[in-house]
């Protein structure tokens, strides 16, 4: 049976939300995100600031002075959290088959529905007219063959809108698609690609494979599956938290691996907070720390334990702050929990090499 998959994605989520209950914001340029005075980002806008070229992760003072009219919001997560459990449960009356991708973002399965004779393009526009009507924000969504095509497709009539991918049209769709769309490129993967002459997917087919593999390595494969439109993902339903975190900011850079130290004790007592409030079925897999240097080089360090602990994550910090060795300008620590649908999965030892962000 041919897969009928839907992508969800709320506009402007956490903006969308301070605009409904706030609606003396209506048109004007709003964002959410940490004080410019100290080294905040910007975590979502509406569009009317993306107007003047605000955009999510974007320095919080950079952003002011690219809109100086600009309504600056701290972000208020239990109320975001309360709104996503009423867009869910809106999801939830079309189908159990639900990937829960973020707080606003969601893969839906309704391959063999009854409701609505069975098409996925009504039932996207039903949970549309839902989500507007009864929580007063709206949500755009892709309707495809295949997860890849739907998220692709979800973007595009965004904001308040829908696009389907019929199966007779996948060919043309995905020929005419900029490489740069297709999940995991990302400006040096672009970059290598242009020096092939690739700038479409349809540019991406033509190319031999040993040709494709010797500039992209391992993921040349993948990159051809999606130049073809194909996808064999399945929708997978999750169940509980995959993970906790807490993570700060600092006004100033810690110079040093001893300052950073002095910051963590004080991020583990919130993170044990936090753990207060989860699920106690929920089993710790690993522990981790993040840490972001003034350079904006991030890098995570993480080690399988069922017990962190302030040793652990102590040698996790000297171990991912050694790598760069450069002021912090964030920190962070957190625990990722075993997938409750395989108990009995082998436990690794790994971390994460640096990485700057594309």
């Amino acid at each position: 049976m041919q897969r009928k998959i839907i992508h969800c994605d709320c506009d402007c989520f956490y903006a969308a939300v301070e605009v409904r209950d706030r609606p003396d914001l209506a048109g004007r340029p709003v964002a959410v995100g940490g004080a410019p005075d100290k080294r905040g980002v910007i975590a979502t806008c509406n569009y009317e600031a993306r107007r003047f070229g605000v955009h999510s992760a974007m320095p919080s003072n950079q952003a002011v002075r690219a809109c100086p009219d600009l309504v600056l919001l701290r972000p208020d997560m239990d109320k975001y959290r309360e709104v996503s459990a009423s867009v869910f449960a809106i999801f939830r009356r079309f189908t159990d088959t639900i990937e829960p991708l973020s707080l606003d973002e969601a893969f839906l399965d309704v391959t063999g529905s009854e409701l609505l004779r069975g098409s996925a393009t009504l039932i996207a526009r039903a949970i549309r007219n839902s989500v507007r009507r009864e929580l007063g924000i709206t949500i755009s969504a892709g309707i495809a063959p295949n997860k890849f095509l739907a998220k692709v497709a979800s973007d595009w009539n965004k904001p308040d809108g829908q696009f389907v991918v019929r199966p007779e049209d996948v060919d043309a769709f995905v020929a005419a698609l900029p490489v740069r769309r297709l999940p995991g490129v990302g400006p040096a993967m672009t970059a290598r690609l242009a020096e092939l002459g690739v700038s479409t997917c349809a540019d991406l087919r033509a190319v031999d494979a040993v040709t494709l593999h010797q500039h992209c390595g391992s993921a040349a494969q993948r990159l051809r599956e999606l130049a073809l439109g194909e996808d064999r993902r399945e929708v997978r339903p999750r169940s509980g938290r995959k993970s906790v975190s807490v993570e700060q900011t600092f006004a100033d850079d810690k110079p040093t691996l001893k300052a950073c130290q002095l910051a963590l004790s004080d991020l583990e007592a919130r993170l044990r907070q936090r753990l207060v409030k989860v699920d106690p079925e929920e089993r710790v897999r690993s522990c981790f720390v993040k840490v972001r240097f003034n350079d904006f080089t991030t890098t995570t360090a993480e080690r399988a334990t069922e017990e962190p602990n302030p040793g652990i994550y102590a040698e996790l910090l000297a171990s991912a702050w050694e790598r760069v060795g450069r002021p912090v300008r964030l920190l962070g620590v957190g625990v990722s929990f075993r997938s409750r649908s395989a108990p009995g999965e082998q436990l690794e030892l790994w971390e994460l090499t640096a990485a700057k962000p594309q």
